[in-house]
């Protein structure tokens, strides 16, 4: 395909106003604008509510860390070339801005004593974390220097870590379905010649049986080569309209890094063990995730995490009341909704069509008069008018439920 053909998320971010991008503040550091925001608040949300019905416990922790902390977690041994270089406030200490949040949630873990009983211990944010990427690789949202990730790490004993590892690709399963995402493979990512890994023999051969067992059943491919420096690792691959194939979920298994935070916990005969730390994310970086999102779904995205879910059309200043108020009950009802009052009616409705709004609601004086709405949906579809109570009951219910159409089901 063409270029100018494509469906190219830099594109529509641009035309739907969802991020933009200044020199003034960096290539590779986009600015996320009120529309994208809203969009990505919204999954956020939703990621966060899934993960703590889940069991997860989410935490804060800053964007940086002392030299010594990336050094202990080996970032700085063998990701040094990706990272910032450190920031030095006293010949003795330094400040490195994090590559990743493994070693913040290492910390959680060794905050108090931890017992048996506290396993599995999830640890959940969705922090920000950078990478020194040229510039010649960067692009829109998909390439960047400043990330937030998605991320979590379960601490758990080694006998726990294939339930482990089931259930959180069930979470990453109904994420997916959910968000609209269409995964095109998973690959188990295995050691290669050549490369820089930490840990032994033993303890990668064990990563990688547990993984393989997790994926028992699961169509996928092996990657040697594409492991991180302290794992194996499950990738869930997807495709972009261009053909380009991309990371947005993984599932890692770390011995390395709680025996280099001496993490321990007692286990029920009193003596002291080991945690395995698994990394996982169950929609990868709100950037790479977004950049996929608004292609697959060409900018329309599903009602729940659109924009704008529902705009007000009055036909004309006499019914710039009832709009108003209507749209203040639906934002009070949980839903973002504004009023168009601005041109005539067919460049205001062809304005929401091109805004991807998936409910234009029109009110003309019938109308306004016995409290009515009528809808007309994104994909063209119109309703008879109906009370505006009703109208609102229609797209809330679509919101809760995380449809991918635009009317419940019959």
């Amino acid at each position: 395909m063409k270029e100018s053909d494509m469906i190219d998320h830099r594109r529509l971010g641009r035309e739907l106003e969802l991020f933009a991008s200044d020199p003034l503040a960096g290539a590779g550091l986009p600015i996320w604008l009120p529309a994208g925001a809203a969009a990505r608040h919204a999954v956020e949300e939703y990621v966060r509510d899934l993960e703590r019905r889940a069991g997860y416990r989410h935490v804060y922790s800053p964007p940086l860390g002392k030299r010594e902390l990336f050094e202990l977690s080996g970032h700085l041994g063998y990701f040094a070339d990706d990272m910032f270089p450190p920031m030095r406030l006293s010949a003795d200490d330094e400040f490195v801005l994090r590559p990743a949040l493994c070693p913040h949630h290492a910390l959680v873990f060794r905050a108090r004593g931890r017992s048996y009983r506290d396993l599995p211990l999830r640890v959940a944010e969705i922090g920000g974390m950078y990478r020194a990427e040229r510039s010649g690789v960067l692009g829109g949202l998909s390439r960047v220097r400043a990330i937030s990730l998605n991320d979590a790490h379960n601490f758990c004993a080694l006998e726990q870590v294939g339930d482990e590892v089931r259930e959180i690709l069930r979470l990453i399963r109904e994420a997916h379905a959910a968000l609209g995402v269409r995964p095109a493979g998973f690959r188990l990512s295995l050691r290669g010649p050549g490369e820089k890994y930490v840990g032994d023999d033993a303890q990668w051969a064990r990563a990688e049986e547990l993984l393989r067992a997790a994926l028992d059943g699961v169509d996928h491919h092996e990657g040697p080569g594409e492991a991180a420096f302290y794992g194996p690792k499950i990738d869930i691959q997807v495709v972009d309209p261009a053909g380009r194939e991309s990371t947005i979920s993984t599932i890692q298994l770390d011995f390395d890094k709680p025996e280099r935070f001496d993490l321990s916990y007692t286990d029920a005969d009193g003596s002291r063990k080991r945690p395995v730390m698994v990394h996982r994310s169950l929609v990868g970086s709100m950037e790479r995730l977004f950049a996929y999102l608004i292609e697959v779904h060409a900018g329309a995205f599903p009602a729940w995490y659109a924009p704008v879910q529902l705009v007000l059309l009055p036909v004309d200043d006499g019914q710039a009341d009832a709009a108003g108020d209507l749209a203040g009950r639906a934002e009070a009802a949980g839903l973002r909704a504004e009023v168009s009052r601005a041109g005539s009616l067919g460049a205001r409705i062809r304005d929401a069509a091109g805004r991807k709004v998936p409910y234009v609601g029109v009110i003309g004086p019938r109308e306004a008069a016995d409290g009515s709405v009528s809808l007309r949906l994104r994909d063209g579809r119109g309703l008879d008018p109906m009370p505006a109570a009703d109208a609102l009951g229609l797209v809330g219910a679509v919101v809760a439920a995380r449809s991918g159409d635009l009317l419940p089901p019959a």
